[in-house]
C-alpha cells in the first residue's frame, strides 16, 4: 500500500469515529429528554424585605418608606443644626476677634485691587500693601475729621432748630386734629422725663464702662489693621496652607470654591462702595440744592449706611428727612423725601442689577432676613457683614456642588518628573 492510501485511510477512520461519537451524543440528549419530567416556569419569589439596603432590620422594613426618609433627613438637620448652634456660641464668645477679622476680610477685598496695580508696577508687595493701607487710613481719617467738624459746627443751629420744631409739635398736639389739652401735653412731657431718670442708672453704667468699651475699640482696631496687612500680602499663602489641611480628594474643590469665593466678595465689596458714593453723591447734592444743614454730613451717612443693603439706604434716607422737617419745613422735607426715594429706586432698579451683575444675585427676601438674623445675633456688624457671607457661601455651595472635570482617557498628562528609563 503506497503511502497515499494510508494517509486517506486514517482521515476516513478519523471522520468516522467523529461522526459516530456526535450520533452517540444526540442520542445521550434525546434519551435524557424523554426521562426528565417538564416543569411550568413559577414566578419569581417576592423579595425580601431585608433586601433593602435603607433597612437594617424586619422591623424598619414594616415602617413606610416615606416615614422612613422624613426621619433620616430630620436626625442629619438635627445634626447640623446642632453644630451649627455650637458654631455661633463659639464666635459669640471670640466675637472681639471674629469681628475685627470680618472687617479686615472686608477690606482686604476692597484694597486688592490697588495692591494687585502696584504689583505689575514691579512694586515689592510688603511695600505695596502698606502703601495702600497708608493711603486709605488717611482717606478715612480725613472723611471723619471733615464730618465731624462741619457737625460740631453746625450742633448748635441745628439744636435751636430742634426745639422750635418740638414747640411747633406741641402746638401742633393743642390746635391739630388731636385737640390735645395743656395738661395731657404735660403729662407726656413728664412721662418721657420719668423714663429718662428711670434709665439714669443704666445709662451712667453705660458711660461707666466707656474706658472698656474704648480700650476694645482700639484693640479691634490695630487687629483690624494688622490683619488686614498680612491678608493684602500672604492672603494666597494663607488659603494654600489651610488648604493642604484637608484630603487630597478634597484639596481642588476646596481650592477652587475658595478662589470663586473670593472673587465674588470682591466684586461684592467694590460694587457696594461704588453704589454707596452714587448714593451719597445724588442725596448730599439734592441736600446741598435745597439748603438743608449739613449736607456732608448726611452725604457720609447714606454712604456708610448703603453697605447695609436696602435697609441702610432707608434709615439714613430718613435721618436726612428729619433734618431737613426740622431745619425747612414739611415743603422741603417731603422734597428731600422724594430725592431719597428716587436715588433708591435707582438703586435697586438700574445701579444693583448693572454694577453687580450676576455674580452676586441674590434675592431682596433673602438680603431682609440675613440682615434681620445678623442684627440678631451680632448687632450693627451682624447686619454689616451678613449680606456679604450670604454672597459668599451661595458662590462657595454652587462651586461645591459642581463635578470635578474628568480627565478624558486620551490626554496628555504633563508631569515635571522625567520618564523612567
Amino acid at each position: 500500500m503506497s503511502r497515499f492510501q494510508r494517509v486517506r485511510d486514517n482521515l476516513r477512520r478519523a471522520y468516522e469515529s467523529g461522526r459516530e461519537s456526535v450520533r452517540i451524543a444526540r442520542a445521550e440528549r434525546e434519551r435524557q429528554r424523554d426521562v426528565e419530567p417538564e416543569v411550568e416556569f413559577a414566578p419569581p419569589p417576592p423579595p425580601d424585605p431585608l433586601d433593602n439596603q435603607s433597612t437594617t432590620s424586619r422591623d424598619d422594613a414594616e415602617v413606610p418608606h416615606a416615614l422612613r426618609i422624613a426621619a433620616a433627613w430630620s436626625w442629619r438637620l438635627i445634626v447640623v443644626g446642632v453644630v451649627g448652634w455650637a458654631l455661633l456660641r463659639f464666635v459669640g464668645i471670640i466675637s472681639i476677634v471674629m469681628i475685627p477679622l470680618a472687617i479686615a476680610l472686608l477690606l482686604s477685598a476692597l484694597l486688592a485691587p490697588a495692591v494687585g496695580w502696584l504689583l505689575k508696577l514691579k512694586v515689592p508687595r510688603s511695600l505695596a500693601t502698606f502703601l495702600v493701607l497708608i493711603c486709605g487710613l488717611a482717606a478715612v481719617a480725613g472723611t471723619l475729621t471733615l464730618v465731624v467738624n462741619q457737625f460740631v459746627d453746625g450742633l448748635p443751629n441745628l439744636t435751636d432748630k430742634a426745639s422750635d420744631g418740638i414747640r411747633q409739635i406741641q402746638n401742633w398736639a393743642r390746635t391739630g386734629p388731636l385737640h390735645l389739652s395743656d395738661a395731657q401735653v404735660d403729662k407726656a412731657i413728664d412721662q418721657a422725663q420719668s423714663w429718662i431718670n428711670a434709665n439714669t442708672s443704666s445709662l451712667t453704667s453705660t458711660g461707666i464702662s466707656t474706658a472698656a468699651t474704648l480700650a476694645e475699640i482700639l484693640t479691634g482696631g490695630l487687629l483690624v489693621l494688622f490683619s488686614t496687612f498680612f491678608f493684602l500680602r500672604d492672603g494666597r499663602k494663607i488659603w494654600r496652607f489651610l488648604v493642604r489641611l484637608f484630603p487630597v480628594n478634597a484639596r481642588w474643590s476646596l481650592s477652587d470654591a475658595g478662589d470663586a469665593s473670593w472673587s465674588t466678595l470682591g466684586a461684592y465689596v467694590r460694587a457696594t462702595v461704588l453704589v454707596a458714593f452714587i448714593d451719597a453723591t445724588g442725596i448730599g447734592l439734592a441736600l446741598v440744592i435745597l439748603n438743608v444743614p449739613f449736607p456732608f454730613p448726611l452725604a457720609a451717612l447714606v454712604f456708610l449706611g448703603a453697605f447695609i443693603p436696602i435697609v441702610g439706604a432707608s434709615v439714613s434716607g430718613a435721618v436726612a428727612v428729619l433734618v431737613a422737617l426740622v431745619d425747612q419745613g414739611w415743603v422741603i422735607a417731603l422734597i428731600v423725601l422724594g430725592a431719597v426715594i428716587a436715588v433708591q429706586q435707582l438703586e435697586g432698579h438700574v445701579l444693583q442689577p448693572l454694577i453687580m451683575g450676576r455674580a452676586v444675585a441674590i434675592h431682596p427676601l433673602v438680603v431682609i432676613i440675613g440682615i434681620a438674623s445678623g442684627v440678631v445675633v451680632a448687632g450693627i456688624i451682624g447686619a454689616l457683614v451678613s449680606v456679604p457671607l450670604i454672597a459668599v457661601l451661595n458662590t462657595a455651595v454652587r462651586r461645591l456642588a459642581r463635578r470635578r472635570p474628568e480627565i478624558p482617557p486620551d490626554a496628555v498628562v504633563v508631569t515635571a518628573e522625567p520618564p523612567a528609563s
